[in-house]
């Protein structure tokens, strides 16, 4: 039995943080998982930020709700579900997810949350467990799945490592260099051939 875990962000829909740094003005705030291995870092980094300019989660989820997913993303992942369990592992935040969840058709997704002030301000993230997506994997192949895992970050290597297949989807330059034996893709098509012939 096969289960496919997906990341979401970069891979399904925009990265959420750089469409806010987009919309606010804020350079800083492009920092993603691509560029910064540690999140927890690059969290506490985001949070003081957000607290300097006085943002809070109403802000982001104002931007977030103008979010689309990324072309053919849709029809890739209906035709993924159609043929295999599939299960999106994100280190996204239940606050910011769930209007990208119903344009997704609401697939199955497991993310973090944040801790929120009276006032709306960001004050900390609650991670489900420590390597939540590498966790994730081992847990369905503990359970007597095969899995079969696509990103595009650094903390994705952890799952597609781990996993029976495993796939970069549109990474950067450096992070392919550096794992030069993970096929990487750039076109849906392209993931999906690779996805359904590991089955």
């Amino acid at each position: 039995m096969n289960i496919v875990c997906l990341d979401m962000e970069g891979v399904l829909t925009p990265e959420i943080w750089i469409a806010f740094s987009e919309a606010s003005g804020i350079p800083e705030l492009r920092r993603t998982t691509r560029e910064e291995p540690d999140y927890g870092k690059l969290m506490n980094y985001r949070i003081a930020i957000l607290k300097e300019r006085g943002l809070g989660l109403k802000e982001i989820q104002k931007v977030i709700e103008g979010i689309d997913l990324l072309p053919g993303a849709k029809e890739f992942l209906d035709g993924l579900r159609s043929r295999v369990q599939t299960i999106i592992l994100s280190d996204t935040f239940e606050q910011f997810a769930a209007p990208l969840q119903k344009k997704m058709g609401y697939p199955s997704l497991f993310c973090n949350t944040l801790t929120v002030g009276p006032g709306g301000e960001i004050t900390g993230f609650q991670m489900r467990v420590p390597h939540s997506k590498l966790a994730a994997v081992r847990a369905f192949q503990s359970i007597g799945f095969d899995t079969i895992a696509a990103g595009d970050s650094f903390n994705d290597l952890e799952m597609i490592r781990a996993s029976k297949a495993g796939f970069l989807f549109r990474t950067t330059e450096a992070i392919r260099r550096q794992n030069p034996d993970v096929p990487a893709f750039t076109e849906y098509e392209e993931l999906s051939e690779a996805i359904l012939k590991s089955l």
